[in-house]
Order: structure tokens, then C-alpha cells, then sequence
């Protein structure tokens, strides 16, 4: 006999009931309900031993509609949201026994990934993953946005945190902030850079920055870190603003330079790059995260099993160090605590918003 499906047990004392029931009016109608009570139980006795055999991941991917789980998100591929969340894929699909999809949907600061799950079935085939830029500061920095972070997504499990970095092309030459300064002095045409989400602390980071060290820098708005980092190392335009996770491999590889991160302390996935207070400028330190979402109206059962096999797939200690190489710090959460972690980081935001006297548009 096979297992039962996850949703298949919660009738169990209801199959009882219909099975004695349809004994009644024969004879020795007493023994014969309790023959079959002791032959359902029996039945479900195996059951439910095959289901704890099975595990509860393997058991709810066969709930997937057409054995698939599709994750959405903001940005093009190979951008450092798509690689991270590919690492992760991976060993989601072994624990699901499912098919593990990327669906890419990139443009408008990465929110059409959580546009997406207003309309994405509610049935666990559908998450979405994206960094706080695409919804915590578009909720914060935009006057309207076309989604409701409250009403449209629920939260599923925080995946870690991550700061922001500045970075120039290999092109123009230089290694340090010092050295870009007195390049932006010399180029003052150039005095541009690349974000991949408008109105987000990697937009904010760089115009910060540019003012800290007296040289206004442009944003520039791309579709994704993947576009971006093309041009950047093209030489077409002379740098950008992104997360660490987007820019370590390349800078790694020399084929960019980080001159700047925004965490108050050095990454443990690159304590060799200088923080944002190590060049004297600790108040614009700040830090960013990626978490996990459902569509609205998902089954509470379906947001606890997600947040379990997804949660055991970051926690492993080689998916850590393999995300940490990656530039995020790993680090997960009940679905309550990233309600109340993404709560903190909107009043967080809302103040340096305010301090850098920037209005919503």
C-alpha cells in the first residue's frame, strides 16, 4: 500500500466513522464495527509508519501540482540573487523529491517577482525569493508600489544577511577609495554608477558615498546585477553599487575592484575588504537580507513545511560556507521572526531615509 499524502491523514477518524457506519443494519452488526475499526487502524497504523519513514519533505512534494516547486525572482540571470538561490535549488530539489525551477522576472528594482504572487497559486508550487531592496525599501522609498508587502506575501523564513559594496571596473585603474577620489577628480564626466534597484540602499549607498568623500555620483538604473556587472567589467560604465554576494567572485577574480562595504564589521566572507567605518565613515554603515515568501491565503501547513526543509538546506554547514564564499551570511527564522525582522529593518530605513533628507517619490 502506499503512503498517504500529507493532506490524506488529517481524515483519518473520519474514514472510521464512514467505515462503521456502513455496517450498520447487518448482522452481529457490534462485531462487525469493531472488526473494521481494527482493520482501518490497521490500515492507517501502516500508513502513517510509511509516512514518517518517508520524511515529511518527500511526502508534501508529491502535493506539488505537477511534481514542480517554481522560485521567483527580481533579477537576470547570473547576478548573485540568481546564483545564491541556484546553490540552494539544488539541495531543496533532494529533500522535496521535486522538480526545483528558477523563474527569472527581471526590471522595476526587482519587483516584478512579488508582483508575481499576487496572482501565483496558493497551493506551495509558487515562493518567491528576493533581497529586502525589491520589497522592505520599495515599501519605504516609493509613495505606491504595486504590491503589499502585508497583504500579498507571507513571510516563509529569513536566508541571511548581506551588505552593500561599492566597485569600480578594473579598467579605470584603481584599488582604493583614495584612489577613486582623486580618479572622479580627474573624470569628473564619469561620475556615474550603476544600481540595479532604484530607490534601495544600494541606489542610497552610492549617493552617500559619493557625498561623503565631496564627489556627487549619478545612479544609473540596470535591469539585474548581471547586466550591470557586464558593463562594469567592460569598461562601460566605471562602477557600480550592489550587494557583496553580486561582486565578491569577480573581484576575487580581478575583473572588478570592491572599494567599499557597508557592513559595521568585516564580512567573514571577506575580512580582507575595508568597511565603511575602517575609511571613516561609520554612519553610513548598514546591511541588507534575503528571505523566502508564499503567495497570500497559502495553508499554515504548507508555510511550516517550507519553512522546515528550506531552513535545514541553509543550516547545513556546507551550504553555509558555500554561501558565506558567496558573500551572504546565513542565518534563518520562524515565519513570526522575519515579519518582525522586515517590521525593524522599515523603521530602520525609514530613519536613514529620513537623515539623508530623502523624500518618497
Amino acid at each position: 500500500m502506499r503512503a498517504p499524502r500529507f493532506d490524506e491523514t488529517i481524515g483519518v477518524s473520519r474514514i472510521i466513522r464512514l467505515t462503521c457506519r456502513s455496517t450498520a443494519g447487518n448482522q452481529g452488526e457490534d462485531m462487525s464495527i469493531q472488526r473494521n475499526r481494527r482493520r482501518v487502524l490497521a490500515t492507517v497504523g501502516s500508513g502513517l509508519s510509511a509516512l514518517a519513514i518517508a520524511g515529511p519533505g518527500r511526502v508534501w512534494a508529491q502535493g506539488v501540482p505537477g511534481g514542480t516547486l517554481r522560485i521567483v525572482i527580481g533579477y537576470a540571470p547570473g547576478g548573485g540573487t540568481d546564483v545564491i538561490v541556484r546553490q540552494m535549488a539544488d539541495k531543496l530539489k533532494d529533500r522535496l523529491n521535486a522538480n526545483v525551477l528558477i523563474e527569472n522576472r527581471p526590471g522595476a528594482s526587482g519587483m516584478l517577482a512579488p508582483v508575481a504572487m499576487k496572482t501565483a497559486p496558493a497551493d506551495g508550487s509558487v515562493i518567491l525569493f528576493t533581497p529586502g531592496v525589491s520589497t522592505v525599501e520599495q515599501k519605504v522609498t516609493k509613495k505606491t508600489i504595486p504590491f503589499d508587502l502585508d497583504q500579498d506575501l507571507l513571510p516563509i523564513t529569513l536566508a541571511g544577511t548581506v551588505p552593500t559594496v561599492y566597485v569600480v571596473s578594473a579598467a579605470i585603474g584603481v584599488k582604493t577609495l583614495a584612489e577613486y577620489t582623486a580618479w572622479l577628480k580627474a573624470n569628473p564626466k564619469q561620475a556615474n554608477f550603476g544600481t540595479a534597484a532604484m530607490g534601495s540602499n544600494t541606489h542610497f549607498f552610492g549617493v552617500e558615498l559619493g557625498q561623503a568623500i565631496g564627489q556627487p555620483l549619478q545612479p544609473v538604473a540596470y535591469k539585474g546585477t548581471g547586466p550591470l556587472l557586464t558593463d562594469i567589467m567592460a569598461g562601460h560604465v566605471p562602477a557600480g553599487c550592489g550587494g557583496l554576494t553580486s561582486f565578491l567572485q569577480h573581484h576575487r577574480s580581478g575583473k572588478v575592484n570592491i572599494l567599499a562595504v557597508s557592513s559595521p564589521k568585516r564580512s567573514g566572507a571577506a575580512p580582507d575588504l575595508p568597511t565603511v567605518a575602517d575609511l571613516g565613515y561609520p554612519k553610513l554603515a548598514s546591511e541588507g537580507f534575503y528571505a523566502f515568501y508564499a503567495p497570500a491565503r497559502t495553508p499554515a501547513a504548507i508555510i511550516e513545511m517550507l519553512n522546515r526543509e528550506i531552513r535545514a538546506v541553509i543550516e547545513a554547514p556546507e551550504m553555509r560556507q558555500k554561501l558565506l564564499g558567496l558573500g551572504l551570511e546565513a542565518q534563518t527564522s520562524t515565519p513570526a521572526e522575519l515579519r518582525d525582522y522586515q517590521n525593524k529593518a522599515i523603521v530602520s530605513f525609514t530613519a536613514s531615509m529620513k537623515a539623508a533628507g530623502i523624500e518618497p517619490e
